[in-house]
């Protein structure tokens, strides 16, 4: 196994490392921010039914989600298998003169460093295309064979000068026999020459030369380098000296751009075209219009090892999990009775009904057909009445409690359940407590005072207690123990947003007293943003003193 961006491997345990380092902070993070809101003798009941192991299970998940995806990132490679490839393009020659004329500077640098540039760029351009590279002056020879290659090829352009070629003077026509030699003979592909020169031409068979080759199936697209008007020649000797180049008459020689013999020559191939080297995009024309339309061939093929990829494994497994992430609940599947609410007033109510026992004992007929007609205030006094005559009854005490509850009158429910707690039948015993719960809790929403609430609710949870320690599997009191433990930790923190306000509101008063009113805002405002129960409470306060605050600060006539 191999992979082919092993940098990824290289971060697998470091990014694993933080990510599982980050879950263990924010883990420890939550759970002492639930701490500081939530006291510690509420805290098991409310996070009752929050199954630890399986927010673990899913951090888990997403730690080995991102493993996985680090690691097809990374692009495991098990095996491979050979392919062949084949090139098509073109085979293009490029001819640069080299004669002792392209020193002339009227392009700059000068004309044989501008037509190296040039090659160049139309290598950048012909990246499909074999390429070869004929220099020239008074003979001409193969500099480079066509290769595919871009290294060659530009070692060869680089490596001319004008003293590459001994022989002076300028053969256009031996330039482009070289070039034909350096086609391989039953080569049905297209033949190119681009020959970059001034012009110049010291044996008068260029044309004729051009004919023959086009005869060939050889397409020429000449490449002015220079100016019509042209440049003296000069050369610089070894000690930095600049010297004319001289005839034989003494007098300097100047190197003109022979533009009208180059158009000549192009025009001898279909196809062909002239263009004088000016401008940066010159090479561009030239591949665009003149190279790019003739038709490729196939240039060569190659084996290539082309390796089995397996990152869509890794993927797909990575995706698996992050599904399974998602489906795993946080919460277990708490079981809830067949009368369990979404309102917590109904719902202690509702549950009471099945621990109601309204036939018991020697209730009357008729107190039971008032109970299960929903006159539950007639029921009530119905038993009562027959509580005068069996007044230690604890099952017409029950039945009197349980219709009292269901009428609202919760604190004569009180009186007659508290009641049916002396006597030894332990399952009437269990559902005395239970209905007690209920009915301390509904009393408790009545009251306003929220010190009073919390009495009334604290007594319905141990009532909901005494409950279950007379009967463990019974899952109604469970939920309603846990339900009255939530919204006891809620009125905690109600009380404890309001004794924080009192005390805002206290330290304000005491900073007004000194009038030092901007601090009296900043307590007000910095407790306003941070309790939204009493924000409402403050902001009468807040604003009388932002307005006695802009008032002090506006500046005095």
């Amino acid at each position: 196994m191999r992979f082919d961006q092993p940098v990824y491997v290289w971060l697998l345990l470091p990014a694993l490392m933080a990510l599982g380092g980050f879950f263990f902070w924010a883990w420890r993070e939550k759970k002492r921010l639930i701490a500081r809101f939530i006291s510690a003798r509420l805290l098991p009941s409310l996070t009752l039914g929050v199954a630890t192991e399986r927010q673990k299970a899913r951090m888990a998940l997403l730690v080995a989600t991102v493993g996985l995806l680090l690691l097809a990132l990374s692009r495991p490679q098990i095996g491979f298998s050979w392919e062949e490839a084949r090139s098509r393009g073109l085979d293009i020659v490029v001819a640069i003169d080299t004669s002792k004329s392209m020193l002339a500077t009227d392009v700059a640098p000068n004309r044989l460093r501008r037509a190296q540039l040039a090659a160049l760029d139309l290598k950048r351009l012909a990246r499909a295309d074999r390429l070869g590279l004929v220099a020239f002056a008074g003979s001409a020879f193969l500099q480079c064979p066509l290769t595919l290659d871009d290294d060659p090829f530009r070692q060869s352009v680089e490596a001319l000068d004008v003293n590459i070629i001994p022989q002076g003077g300028t053969a256009l026509a031996e330039a482009m026999q070289t070039a034909r030699s350096a086609f391989k003979e039953g080569n049905e592909n297209h033949k190119v020459l681009v020959l970059f020169t001034d012009g110049e031409d010291h044996d008068g068979e260029a044309v004729e030369t051009a004919k023959q080759a086009a005869k060939e199936g050889m397409v020429i697209f000449t490449i002015g380098v220079g100016t019509p008007n042209g440049d003296v020649l000069r050369t610089t000797d070894v000690q930095g000296r600049t010297e004319f180049i001289k005839g034989p008459d003494g007098n300097a020689v100047r190197s003109q751009l022979n533009e009208k013999l180059l158009k000549e020559i192009a025009a001898q191939t279909p196809g062909g075209f002239y263009r004088r080297l000016a401008g940066a995009n010159t090479m561009d024309l030239l591949y665009e219009r003149g190279l790019a339309p003739l038709p490729k061939s196939d240039l060569a093929s190659q084996k290539l090892k082309r390796p089995h990829e397996h990152f869509q494994w890794l993927l797909g497994l990575a995706i698996v999990l992050l599904l399974a992430e998602m489906l795993v609940p946080e919460r277990k599947e708490t079981r809830k009775s067949a009368n369990a609410v979404v309102a917590r007033a109904a719902a202690l109510a509702l549950l009471l009904l099945p621990a109601g026992d309204a036939s018991a004992g020697s209730a009357s007929t008729q107190a039971l057909k008032q109970y299960e007609s929903g006159d539950y205030e007639a029921a009530q006094l119905e038993y009562e009445r027959a509580l005068d005559s069996k007044p230690n009854d604890p099952r017409l005490r029950f039945n009197a409690g349980t219709a009292a509850f269901q009428g609202g009158n919760f604190s004569a429910a009180l009186q007659h359940l508290n009641a049916a707690l002396t006597n030894s039948d332990v399952k009437l015993q269990q559902r005395a407590y239970y209905n007690l719960g209920s009915a301390r809790y509904r009393m408790g929403e009545g009251i306003e005072q929220l010190e009073g609430r919390k009495k009334l609710w604290e007594e319905a949870a141990k009532n909901y207690q005494s409950a279950l320690a007379l009967q463990a599997d019974d899952a109604d009191a469970r939920y309603n123990l846990q339900f009255v433990q939530q919204q006891l930790a809620e009125l905690e923190r109600m009380i404890w947003l309001r004794e924080e306000a009192r005390k805002a509101k206290e330290n304000a008063a005491k900073r007004v007293a000194l009038r030092q009113y901007s601090e009296a805002l900043r307590i007000l405002q910095s407790q306003q943003s941070t309790n939204a129960a009493a924000a409402k409470e403050l902001e009468d306060q807040i604003n009388r003193l932002s307005e006695i605050n802009r008032i002090i600060s506006a500046p005095q006539p």
